[in-house]
């Protein structure tokens, strides 16, 4: 993306005073009778960042909607500066000072970015829109931010994901914001991308804003935050400076159980196999020259950095985007695949990065969605599968109400676990992943690595990518490198982070393709 974000001076924020700029004490939520939230403490404080943790369910999202004015409390206190609130609309929170910006974007994608971020409160001169007034204002919020290379005469729908998150965080601003919610802001963002938050935060912090961070990645919570708070089933379980904790403390608060526990061993008995998949020399217009080897029993990470090919890799296994030079074998046979269909039939199977864009139809049925890949590939199984349905989803522990439930309505985790189920109700031998723990809990996460564990056990060679280094390292037994479009080295299990990014980077010579 072109924008960019002018550093601070120091990027290290200064400790704000000792009277908190919101208090929440003894908040409390039930829907239908059933408390999401039980007596829940908060406390923000300017120029800090406050990280909100827990597993999917723990009540997060429900704080951050109180807070917001999206729901009212049916217990407990809110202050902001010393004086106690109690919002019964968004638009009350904001005028308040205290503004969120949700995961999900809400923007009008064929406004302009001045006009999306003043939407309903254009500035007016004789009763029209003052349009200049309104660019020369987006534009000096942006400039106020560090933020170069975003006109304000954009329009939304042309913006990369950063850029609409910054137009989402100028918003907030806009309102004079002295609280700033942001529920995970890095889920949809590239590396590069992620750093340009970080400049942004630091510039907020400057001034003096207070700003409560939410999100699954334990490493954004530690470069970022001076005191996290951990809920759990709605209840608050601890709240700890961030210099007190660090991940191993940090999982066992958040699942009760230990950080060790989080990358499973293999299963034993698991053996290594023949070779599933075979490439060398592949290529196509995104990738080239790959030699690499999958073998049953086996999982092989693929790492590198965010554009290195790794994606292309797996598309062009599974014929998304066919690889026209170079040679494909499949159990040791030569093979070409053309297209998803002719993969999925050779017994491949893709979990793809966005789950929700291409791997669910939201608005249907769980059973729908699990049995979607084989009513349109093996029509003739469907029964068998739809038979064998209940028992795959409790086995994967599926928390729904039933399979009738629409899938939109799920946790991300339960998604995830939904996405896995309709791929493996074709019983594949080879499985691709793409990112395949993005956006999910540590609770979630855990369940996936056991599968992939189980699914090694029983035979299946999973090749993975991943942009989190410990979950490369932690699950994979052979780590293959990617540089520009092509392998820089093969690491064995238990390889260090820093291996793997000296052939990420080119910080080394390239350790020879697998």
């Amino acid at each position: 993306m072109s924008s960019t974000v002018v550093p601070t001076a120091s990027a290290t924020p200064v400790p704000g005073p000792s009277v908190p700029l919101l208090r929440a004490t003894g908040v409390t939520k039930r829907f239908f009778g059933h408390a999401v939230l039980r007596d829940v403490d908060l406390e923000l404080y300017p120029g800090q960042v406050h990280g909100l943790v827990g597993e999917n369910g723990a009540g997060k999202s429900t704080l951050m909607k109180v807070l917001a004015g999206v729901h009212e409390p049916d217990g407990g206190t809110v202050e902001i500066a010393g004086e106690q609130v109690r919002f019964s609309h968004p638009v009350q929170a904001q005028q308040a000072g205290l503004s969120t910006v949700f995961q999900e974007f809400n923007l009008l994608p064929d406004r302009t970015v001045a006009e999306n971020i003043y939407l309903g409160r254009e500035p007016r001169s004789r009763g029209l829109v003052d349009t200049a007034r309104m660019q020369h204002d987006a534009a000096e919020l942006l400039t106020g931010l560090g933020v170069t290379g975003l006109a304000p005469t954009r329009v939304v729908r042309s913006l990369s994901v950063a850029e609409q998150q910054i137009v989402e965080i100028a918003k907030a601003v806009s309102y004079d914001a002295r609280i700033i919610s942001m529920d995970e802001p890095t889920a949809a963002l590239a590396d590069h991308e992620v750093e340009l938050l970080y400049a942004i935060i630091r510039r907020l912090l400057a001034r003096d804003v207070a700003i409560l961070y939410v999100s699954h990645r334990l490493k954004e919570i530690f470069d970022l935050c001076d005191t996290i708070t951990v809920l759990k089933d709605g209840a608050l379980v601890r709240t700890a400076p961030a210099a007190d904790l660090d991940d191993a403390s940090l999982v066992r608060l958040m699942v009760g159980r230990s950080i060790s526990s989080f990358f499973p061993d293999p299963v034993p008995g698991t053996e290594v196999g023949e070779e599933l998949v075979t490439l060398t020399g592949a290529g196509n217009g995104y990738v080239d020259g790959i030699d690499l080897t999958l073998r049953a029993g086996e999982i092989v990470g693929l790492a590198g950095l965010q554009g290195s090919g790794r994606t292309e890799v797996l598309e062009g296994i599974f014929g998304v985007t066919p690889f026209t030079r170079g040679t494909l074998q499949l159990g040791g046979k030569p093979a070409r695949i053309g297209s998803p269909r002719q993969a999925i039939r050779r017994g491949l199977a893709l979990v793809t990065e966005d789950r929700k864009a291409k791997g669910l139809s939201l608005n249907q049925s769980i059973l729908d969605n699990a049995l979607g890949v084989v009513r349109a590939t093996f029509p003739g199984r469907t029964g068998t599968a739809r038979r064998a349905m209940p028992g795959v989803l409790s086995s994967m522990q599926v928390a729904a109400r039933g399979m009738d439930q629409e899938v939109q309505f799920l946790s991300g985790g339960n998604q995830q676990k939904v996405v896995l189920a309709r791929w493996l109700s074709t019983h594949p031998r080879v499985v691709l992943m793409d990112e395949p723990t993005r956006g999910i809990d540590v609770g979630a996460k855990h369940s996936i690595y056991e599968l992939m564990r189980g699914l090694a056990a029983d035979g299946v060679g999973i090749l993975m990518v991943s942009s989190e280094l410990p979950e490369v390292i932690g699950m994979s037994d052979r780590i293959l490198v990617m540089r520009d479009g092509r392998l820089a080295g093969e690491l064995p299990a238990g390889s260090s982070e820093e291996d793997v990014l000296n052939l990420a980077t080119g910080a080394v010579a390239d350790g020879g393709a697998a």
